[in-house]
């Protein structure tokens, strides 16, 4: 299936994703703060997400993108960047990971000899359904990481208290 098989895609193209990703919040006038981080652990977490994303999706294990994520945001408070940065830092990413779906999705597998009846409803569809997969995954995500945001901005306050 298309679906999948744009996944191990993904996972295999990482490196130039999470390359275009990194580059893109670093200099990005909505993402300020990222220019403050180390870039090698921004770099880490978005590749993460990319060879993570095919068992994520596949495999919609709530917990473990509640621990990532929660952690994340945790993370990124004590690192002083604003919730709204967060946002908009996988919004860039969800952005770039559509456009990579919809710039490959069709492309690469029209070698595949289908005839072109067969291969626009069902890769279409295929298309689709990815699409629908990786949106629901990035509002688990955005849920997850504004609540680790959420929970150390609650510790802070307390221990300042």
């Amino acid at each position: 299936m298309l679906g999948s098989r744009l996944l191990l895609l993904i996972q295999a193209h990482a490196g130039s994703l999470t390359h275009d990703v990194v580059t893109d919040l670093m200099t990005n006038e909505r993402t300020p703060a990222f220019r403050r981080l180390n870039p090698a652990d921004v770099e880490t977490r978005v590749a993460a997400l990319f060879y993570n994303l095919g068992k994520w999706i596949g495999d919609a294990d709530e917990d473990a993108v509640q621990a990532e994520y929660e952690d994340l945001g945790r993370t990124r408070f004590r690192e002083g960047v604003p919730v709204s940065e967060l946002v908009y830092a996988l919004v860039i990413t969800k952005n770039h990971m559509r456009r990579y779906i919809r710039e490959h999705g069709l492309v690469d597998f029209a070698g595949d000899r289908i005839v072109p009846e067969e291969l626009l409803p069902i890769e279409l569809h295929s298309i689709q359904e990815l699409n629908y997969q990786v949106g629901e995954f990035f509002d688990r995500a955005l849920y997850h990481l504004a609540r680790g945001f959420e929970h150390a901005a609650a510790a802070a306050a307390v221990g300042a208290a």
